[in-house]
């Protein structure tokens, strides 16, 4: 399964890619899509055309976007809820099914520590992901956003297994 990992920003959003086979997770790519003009609908079709080209060439099969938070400037909260859309609308776009977490769940799934630092984030992603050269901070986000799905995915196929498991005991009894 191909996991990409989007943290969204309406300056830089990073994106991360890796692929998950049982219990393995492998590095595949990573990077940031900046945008481009001063007009926000122009940012954020750069954003859109970006993410786009990352999509088409890496095929992901699911996508995981970070829930935005809401400070106290209403307008920054709102322009970053406008560049979430683009990470929400491109995945939707190639079908995918997109799920969204919390920063504080990627931290506690990536460090163990639901308030932990950037910088903690960024080591833990390096360790489990030893061959990856992470293109800046927004890059390790969306990577530790792809490591927290994969994860929850991995859980949630045992769980489905354990279920249709047992049902058949039922089914046989």
């Amino acid at each position: 399964m191909r996991v990409i990992g989007i943290d969204p920003g309406l300056r830089h959003t990073g994106w991360g890619v890796v692929d998950v086979a049982g219990s393995r997770i492998v590095h595949v790519a990573n990077g940031t899509c900046h945008s481009q003009g001063t007009e926000l609908a122009y940012r954020l079709l750069s954003l859109f055309e970006q993410l786009s080209v990352v999509f088409e060439a890496h095929g992901p099969d699911t996508a995981a976007v970070e829930q935005t938070f809401v400070n106290k400037d209403a307008a920054g909260t709102l322009k970053l809820g406008q560049a979430r859309a683009i990470a929400l609308l491109v995945p939707a776009r190639a079908g995918l099914e997109v799920a969204e977490y919390a920063p504080n769940a990627v931290k506690k799934v990536v460090v163990g520590v639901g308030h932990a630092q950037k910088g903690q984030v960024e080591h833990m992603v390096r360790l489990q992901l030893p061959t990856a050269v992470i293109e800046g901070p927004d890059a390790a986000d969306a990577l530790a956003i792809a490591l927290c799905h994969a994860h929850h995915a991995r859980f949630a196929g045992r769980l489905t297994a354990a279920i249709d498991k047992a049902g058949e005991k039922a089914g046989a009894a």
